[in-house]
C-alpha cells in the first residue's frame, strides 16, 4: 500500500484540460477534465463528472 504525501501549496502549479469524447461510433459523447502535475507522472485526476460553477447553484 502507498502511503499518501503532501505536496507543497506554494511554487505547485497543475496543469488541466477538457476533453469532449465521443463513444458508441458517435451515438452517445460527454466530456472530461483531467488535472495533472507535470512533474510528477502518478499525480493525476480524470474526472468526467464536471460542472459549470453556474450550474452548482
Amino acid at each position: 500500500m502507498n502511503t499518501p504525501e503532501s505536496a507543497p501549496v506554494e511554487g505547485a502549479a497543475l496543469t488541466s484540460r477538457g476533453f469532449h469524447i465521443t463513444v458508441d461510433d458517435g451515438r452517445d459523447s460527454f466530456y472530461a477534465i483531467s488535472i495533472e502535475d507535470p512533474e510528477n507522472e502518478d499525480a493525476w485526476l480524470m474526472s468526467d463528472a464536471v460542472y459549470s460553477l453556474d450550474e452548482m447553484r
